[in-house]
């Protein structure tokens, strides 16, 4: 049972529908006697039917008993690599964590988008809007190469950016028509964020060439190795714009 009054956590729990109807309860009785937090809670719930809206239905397919974590969690043990993967990227796409089932949706040159938009679009929902939870995040004895390594087994290992005072603390695992992807959150002790970005090519195999690329107030490093295409992606007046360039030689 949750504490009273609630966290920010159990509030965005209530929001997401993660709540038995006991904790439920207990913070509807709270939102009712106070207004103004119950005001903010309304705006999010705006802003997760709006994802919903904009996600055109995808994640209100009804739940699959296929995708029990208890059941995910037995198939990994068994499965290799490859099919631990296409476990996580179902998993992802329908069940998990009510909005955590946002999918960032293959970009490809030749729809017309411009490289790595969806990266950027992932920045813009976890990093600056704070949308949705981090599916991992690092504590003492965390380990976030090894996380990624299971889904990314034979991809290029993280930019390493503890000399910059960078150093990665949370990742988020989406899912494209090409497999799964995932956003991984570096900060520093001033709180800003750079993030990297990984997914699989398109539908032709559609490697990229080293490059960069700003949209709006992002700017975005991009290149691809070993079967996958990368981006880093931060504020475009940011000085971590500049670290980025310099470790990666851009």
């Amino acid at each position: 049972m949750i504490s009273m009054p609630p966290s920010v956590n159990d509030l965005h729990a209530y929001v997401d529908h993660q709540l038995n109807d006991a904790d439920r309860r207990l913070v509807e009785t709270y939102l009712a006697a106070n207004p103004q937090m119950a005001e903010q809670v309304r705006a999010w719930q705006q802003d997760a039917q709006q994802l919903r809206a904009a996600l055109g239905g995808a994640l209100q397919q009804p739940d699959n008993p296929d995708l029990d974590p208890s059941l995910i969690r037995q198939r990994r043990k068994r499965q290799s690599r490859r099919h631990l993967a296409n476990a996580a990227l179902l998993l992802i796409a329908v069940s998990v964590g009510g909005l955590g089932g946002w999918q960032a949706r293959q970009m490809t040159f030749g729809s017309g988008t411009l490289p790595m938009t969806d990266a950027m679009q992932a920045y813009r929902m976890f990093a600056q809007q704070g949308l949705l939870p981090a599916d991992y995040r690092v504590r003492d004895d965390g380990d976030m190469q090894g996380w990624l390594d299971q889904y990314f087994a034979h991809a290029n290992r993280l930019p390493d950016l503890a000399n910059s005072g960078f150093q990665p603390v949370s990742a988020r695992l989406l899912s494209t028509d090409q497999g799964p992807a995932a956003m991984v959150m570096y900060e520093d002790q001033g709180g800003r964020k750079i993030s990297f970005y990984i997914r699989p090519p398109g539908p032709r195999n559609y490697l990229l060439p080293k490059g960069s690329r700003s949209d709006g107030e992002l700017q975005a490093q991009y290149w691809s190795g070993a079967g996958y295409n990368y981006a880093m992606v931060s504020e475009a007046r940011d000085p971590a714009t500049q670290i980025i360039r310099q470790t990666l030689k851009f």
